[in-house]
C-alpha cells in the first residue's frame, strides 16, 4: 500500500504544478495542491470520489466531521453544500488530491451488467462518507492519472478505466450507500432528482409539497429523507444555493447586494443581508471586501 501511495504521490506532485485547482484533459479528474492548511470555507460538493495522497482535508455537514487522508477516500453521491478546509500542508509536504466526479449513469449500468443488489431502504447517516483506500483503487487511480500525459489514449482508455474505479466503489466498504443512490425508485435517487431540481430552479419560490409529489414522496416522508441525506431542510438547502450564488454575482459580476438579492430569489434586500450574514460570519459589502483583499494578497 506505502509504495501504490507513493507511486500515486509522485505523480499527482509532478502534474499539480500550481496552488489550488489543476484541470486535466481526462474528463471529471481534476487534481488539488495546498502549500498550506486552509480556513473552513463553504463549498458545494458534487457527486465524486476524492482522495488525498499527501495531506488531509477535512469536509463538515451539520456538524459531523469527515477527515480523508492517504488511507482513506470520501464519497459524496449527491450535491451536498459543506464546510471544508485543508487541514494538513505545509510548503515541504504540500496537500495533494485528486477528484473524480461520478457518473451515475455508469454506475447504475455497472450494477445491472454485474447483477448488483438495489438496495432501497435508506441507509443510516448522510450521503457524505468516508471509506478504506485499498490497493485496487489505487492502481486504478494511478492508470487513470498516467493517462494525463496521454492524450491519445485518453478517449479510449479513460472510460475503460473510470468503469473500473466506479465498479471498485460499488463493491467496496461504502457500496452498499452508492448502490442505493443511484438505483432507480430508490428513496436517495428521489432525493438526488429533488436536488437536481433545486439546483436549476433555486430562484424560484419553492413549493415542498409539489416538489416531493414530483419525485413521488408524501411530503412527510419527502422532508425525512432529504435531511437524513443532506443535514438540511429543502429550504434551508434553497437558501444555501441562494446565497452562495448571490455571492458569487457579488464577487465576480460586480453587482450590488440588492441586485444579487432580487436576482437570486430575495424578496427583501433586508432578509437576504440577514441571512448572508448568519451563513459568511459578515454582511454581503464587507464579507466581498474582505474576499477581494485576500485574493489581492494571494496574488
Amino acid at each position: 500500500m506505502n509504495d501504490l501511495i507513493e507511486k500515486l504521490r509522485e505523480s499527482v506532485a509532478r502534474l499539480a504544478d500550481k496552488e489550488d485547482r489543476n484541470e486535466t484533459p481526462v474528463p471529471g479528474l481534476t487534481l488539488y495542491r495546498r502549500l498550506q492548511p486552509t480556513k473552513p470555507s463553504s463549498g458545494m460538493y458534487n457527486p465524486c470520489i476524492c482522495l488525498a495522497v499527501q495531506g488531509a482535508k477535512r469536509a463538515v455537514l451539520e456538524g459531523k466531521e469527515y477527515v480523508y487522508d492517504a488511507q482513506h477516500y470520501l464519497i459524496t453521491p449527491i450535491n451536498l453544500p459543506t464546510v471544508v478546509q485543508v487541514v494538513t500542508a505545509s510548503p515541504e509536504r504540500p496537500y495533494l488530491g485528486l477528484v473524480l466526479d461520478l457518473d451515475h449513469r455508469t454506475l447504475a449500468e455497472l450494477m445491472l451488467e454485474s447483477a448488483l443488489s438495489h438496495p432501497q431502504t435508506l441507509q443510516p447517516g448522510h450521503a457524505m462518507a468516508t471509506g478504506r483506500v485499498t490497493p485496487e483503487l489505487l492502481n486504478a487511480f494511478q492508470r487513470l492519472v498516467d493517462l494525463v500525459g496521454k492524450p491519445r489514449d485518453i478517449p479510449i482508455l479513460a472510460p475503460i478505466v473510470k468503469r473500473e474505479i466506479f465498479y471498485r466503489m460499488l463493491t467496496g466498504d461504502q457500496g452498499v450507500r452508492l448502490r442505493h443512490m443511484v438505483s432507480a425508485g430508490s428513496q436517495g435517487n428521489r432525493i438526488a432528482r429533488a436536488i437536481d431540481w433545486l439546483k436549476t430552479n433555486f430562484s424560484e419560490p419553492l413549493r415542498i409539497d409539489e416538489l416531493a409529489s414530483q419525485v413521488n414522496m408524501s411530503t412527510s416522508t419527502f422532508h425525512h429523507h432529504f435531511r437524513a441525506l443532506t443535514a438540511m431542510s429543502p429550504l434551508q438547502y434553497q437558501k444555501w444555493l441562494r446565497l452562495n450564488e448571490a455571492r458569487r454575482l457579488m464577487l465576480a459580476e460586480n453587482q450590488d447586494a440588492s441586485t444579487a438579492a432580487f436576482q437570486v430569489g430575495y424578496e427583501s434586500p433586508s432578509q437576504f443581508s440577514r441571512e448572508y450574514g448568519r451563513l459568511f460570519g459578515a454582511p454581503p459589502l464587507r464579507d466581498i471586501t474582505n474576499l477581494r483583499q485576500i485574493a489581492t494578497v494571494e496574488t
